[in-house]
């Protein structure tokens, strides 16, 4: 059952206009007072409040962006000659300047343009517009300004909470792979190409990705292009002379190169057969007049050079033997790659073994190319680079140590830092400051050294993270500096001023600095070889050659401190068979302990607390009986 009602109104109320008119003022209510109600009623003080009736008014301040100015030279060439007259000639030339000169028009210009020149020139005199008058204060205000850094982005590669959602884009994959190496966009640095590999030892898992990313610093939730290399990238490299090619080093040893233009896929790889059979620890580009040649090195021992039109096979290679004789058995694993383009013959490895290696491609023969051969690390050096303002120096990390090198001195490195407690991973140079360089560490800390202003202590030391960081790029401009991590985090930090700004004199204090220091480890270096000479002259006067001692393996020096030390027991059981006393139970005549406590040790590794244990067993039974014979004695030994 539906219930309908229906109102209804007439058509002539619909729409009907308000009519407004004017009239006097009326009395709706008149309410005349109670006096009986007074007593009701509360008296208040009296309160007087102000009003402000102005309109509130508010003050912004805009920050408008900064005018960039460009210095241009302008090269001014003789012209404005007529057509018919060669500026060649002089004749021609000298006739037409008397012409020219006997113009009233000319004189008149001449005339009224010298006086405008004069007043210049004298006012020019007076004031130097162009005088600095306050260059000493802002001077002043960076030399004072402390050094810091800030945190300007973050890259995350895997994500824990929902904070991280805020700043980044989940990854598909799973497992958290390490951020292997950085490089910036050569062009605008807007970009950062970051190579993702799992470096641990067997620890790939199934469901691994092998991709890597180039990312928009403009839009770091998501990278701009996803690089899918066949194998994971341990190295990735911008072509410094086309922007759009990348240089890849893959973990299974092939070398891949791509085209952004063409998307994420590889355009060639090399074959298997004739890549490296390591990881490919350091790719680098080539000056060359085509831009498509690179060099690679790796932990197999070789350094191939590879022009990218033809990856079928390498170009070069060198086998990294310090022998020299060019076996593959002998040859020392590279971690790290290092290539000046001012320098264009020579380049420098970084291997397993602490040594860093001085090469010349342009040699004749395969021995001529190792050229030099700095040992100074106590294991791999995993950072090696040149310094931008002198080449003969470099810096070395590896162990828990940042070394400074020069070319002249191959014993000893010139200047060194203190031995951290955490793992150095990586370093480098700035790009606008000689004195200062960069240093990560295991425990997540990014230093900064000035050696000008402190040489014990980092300038700068920076808590980034919480892993260990792995790799470490600097733009060119020096003031921005990536931070790759462990677990694949990539923090981009600005430096501040002081330390990206080239300080008065700096580069004078520099190049002292390193020449005082390269002139003392030269004279420490002379002096240890003349005491070599000395001695060996010595040992040869007195009829005795010096042999040089081989080196023993640590099983050697084991069985060699067993030996000695049995040999001590030895003796000290025949001086007691000798003395011929007894004494009390378990103590050796005049020292008042047993023979374990008394006799001295070797101190082999691992052993010794347990041969001493045995040592005072051996004594205290001996104790308990008056003296053990000879042949019992030394049957106990040998079953020991």
């Amino acid at each position: 059952m539906e219930i309908l009602y229906v109102y209804t109104r007439r058509r002539s109320h619909f729409g009907r206009p308000c009519s407004f008119s004017d009239r006097p003022a009326q009395l709706s209510a008149d309410i005349a007072p109670e006096p009986g109600m007074a007593s009701g009623f509360v008296r208040r003080n009296k309160v007087d409040s102000a009003v402000q009736h102005t309109s509130d008014m508010s003050e912004h301040e805009v920050n408008t962006e900064r005018v960039e100015v460009e210095s241009r030279g302008v090269n001014h060439v003789e012209g404005g000659w007529p057509k018919d007259i060669n500026p060649q000639e002089v004749e021609q030339t000298l006739r037409f300047r008397k012409k020219v000169e006997k113009d009233e028009n000319y004189i008149n210009s001449i005339m009224h343009l010298g006086a405008l020149m004069e007043h210049c020139v004298k006012q020019n005199n007076a004031i130097n517009i162009y005088e600095e008058y306050f260059g000493e204060e802002e001077m002043a205000e960076v030399e004072d300004e402390p050094p810091f850094a800030k945190t300007i982005n973050v890259i995350r590669y895997q994500l824990t909470s929902f904070f991280d959602v805020l700043l980044s884009k989940r990854d598909p994959n799973v497992t958290k792979r390490t951020a292997t190496h950085l490089s910036w966009h050569p062009d605008t640095c807007k970009k950062l190409a970051v190579a993702y590999s799992s470096l641990e030892f067997q620890q790939h898992a199934k469901d691994m990705s092998f991709d890597s990313y180039i990312w928009d610093l403009k839009n770091p939730n998501k990278p701009e292009l996803v690089l899918k290399p066949s194998s994971p990238l341990v190295c990735l490299e911008y072509n410094p002379k086309d922007s759009h090619v990348l240089v890849g080093g893959c973990y299974n040893g092939q070398l891949a190169y791509w085209d952004t233009r063409k998307g994420g896929l590889p355009v060639e790889v090399s074959a298997v057969e004739v890549s490296h059979r390591d990881p490919v620890y350091g790719a680098i580009w080539l000056q060359s007049k085509t831009g498509t040649e690179c060099f690679s090195a790796s932990t197999d021992g070789q350094v191939l050079w590879w022009d990218i039109r033809k990856l079928s096979e390498p170009t070069e290679t060198l086998v990294l033997d310090i022998t020299r004789r060019g076996l593959q058995e002998k040859a020392l694993g590279a971690v790290t790659l290092e290539f000046e383009p001012t320098m264009p013959t020579k380049f420098m490895v970084g291997t397993e073994q602490g040594i860093i290696i001085a090469c010349n491609r342009k040699a004749k023969t395969a021995s001529e190319k190792i050229t030099s051969i700095y040992s100074g690390h106590h294991g791999p050096v995993y950072a090696l680079s040149r310094n931008p303002f002198y080449p003969k120096v470099f810096l070395t990390v590896g162990d828990w140590t940042a070394r400074i090198w020069s070319e002249e001195t191959k014993e000893s490195s010139i200047m060194w830092t203190k031995y951290h407690l955490s793992y150095l991973t990586d370093g480098c140079w700035s790009t606008v400051r000689p004195a200062v360089f960069f240093t990560t560490r295991s425990d997540g800390t990014l230093d900064v050294w000035d050696f000008l202003f402190k040489q014990k202590d980092p300038s700068l030391s920076l808590k980034v993270c919480d892993e260990p960081l792995a790799s470490l790029r600097l733009q060119d401009n020096g003031c921005v500096i990536g931070c790759g991590s462990k677990l694949g985090t990539v923090t981009l930090l600005e430096i501040s001023s002081g330390l990206c700004t080239l300080q008065r004199n700096e580069k004078t204090m520099a190049t002292a600095m390193f020449e005082r220091e390269t002139k003392r480890e030269k004279i420490l270096e002379a002096r240890h070889r003349e005491m070599r000479l000395k001695e060996r002259d010595r040992s040869e006067g007195q009829g005795t050659e010096v042999e040089e001692r081989p080196v023993e393996t640590p099983q050697e020096v084991f069985d060699r401190a067993r030996r000695d030390f049995f040999e001590v027991i030895e003796a000290e059981l025949q001086r007691r068979e000798r003395a011929g006393t007894h004494r009390p139970r378990g103590e050796v005549p005049g020292t008042g302990g047993t023979v374990g406590e008394s006799l001295p040790w070797c101190g082999a590794r691992g052993s010794a607390s347990e041969l001493k244990h045995h040592t005072g067993e051996e004594a205290a039974a001996e104790g308990e009986e008056s003296l053990v014979p000879r042949d019992e004695e030394e049957d106990a030994k040998v079953s020991a």
